[in-house]
């Protein structure tokens, strides 16, 4: 027997395809206003087609709503074999669920990926993953563990490591993309906090100049809070074009 919410259940996930995007984002508000097991699968494969941004990030919030027992492991197989837009979106579910069980698979192969949205999408989910200080995620390592050996020292190196392998691993990508994209990255870094600043200072000497006025312009983000970044990125780029930088305070560092 079909009950009233069995009816209710297949008119969402109907939903979820619909032509108009205010449909499907009515679907995706209601799959995730009434979580089920079975809405995952279908929910994860409307994550990767679908057109809309606003669409996606409802299809996210619904994710978030079911356990991430039942979401991960669905989640995990998209980043690492999906499109582009699937590991994109996947990777920001991820960064909303916040699991950090999922840190292994962030990679540098993912960090440094040529897609500026699933790069984007991992540097976010990075900087929310990376084990913290005295915590035991029982996770074998991320960033570090990429398909060539990565920059870390896997879990024997402790939190403090992983971060400091994860922020040498974001300043690689220093200098790349237009302003949104640089805007992302020195957010990473800036989360990180000053574990990111070896990798920062030393990009501040590279011979490329956009990649020494993005580093520039993140430590002083990165010193200054308040600093817009749009502001630091535009002073920054001045001081490399006088050939000069700013006196840096290693107490401050």
């Amino acid at each position: 027997m079909i009950t009233e919410q069995d009816t209710e259940t297949l008119r969402a996930l109907r939903g979820l395809a619909d032509r108009d995007a205010s449909v499907r984002l009515r679907a995706a508000m209601a799959v995730g206003s009434s979580p089920d097991p079975g809405f995952v699968g279908t929910l994860v494969e409307r994550c990767a087609v679908e057109p809309e941004f606003y669409v996606r990030d409802m299809l996210t919030w619904a994710l978030t709503r079911h356990p991430a027992a039942l979401t991960l492991p669905a989640l995990l197989r998209e980043v690492r074999s999906g499109p582009a837009q699937a590991r994109s979106q996947a990777l920001h579910t991820l960064s909303k669920i916040g699991d950090r069980s999922a840190w292994p698979v962030i990679t540098r192969e993912l960090l440094t990926d040529a897609d500026d949205e699933v790069a984007r999408s991992a540097w976010r989910a990075a900087v929310v993953l990376v084990p913290d200080d005295g915590m035991d995620d029982g996770t074998d390592g991320g960033a570090g563990d990429g398909a060539d050996g990565g920059a870390g020292d896997g879990a024997d190196g402790g939190a403090e490591n992983e971060k400091v392998a994860l922020a040498a691993v974001l300043a690689t990508q220093l200098g790349r993309g237009g302003q949104e994209t640089q805007l992302s990255l020195g957010r990473a870094l800036v989360e990180l906090g000053d574990v990111a600043m070896p990798a920062l200072r030393t990009a501040a000497t590279d011979s490329d100049p956009d990649v020494r006025a993005h580093a520039l312009a993140t430590q002083q983000v990165l010193r200054d809070p308040d600093t817009g970044f749009g502001f630091a990125i535009e002073e920054a780029k001045r001081v490399v074009a006088l050939g000069g930088a700013p006196v840096v305070d290693d107490e401050v560092c």
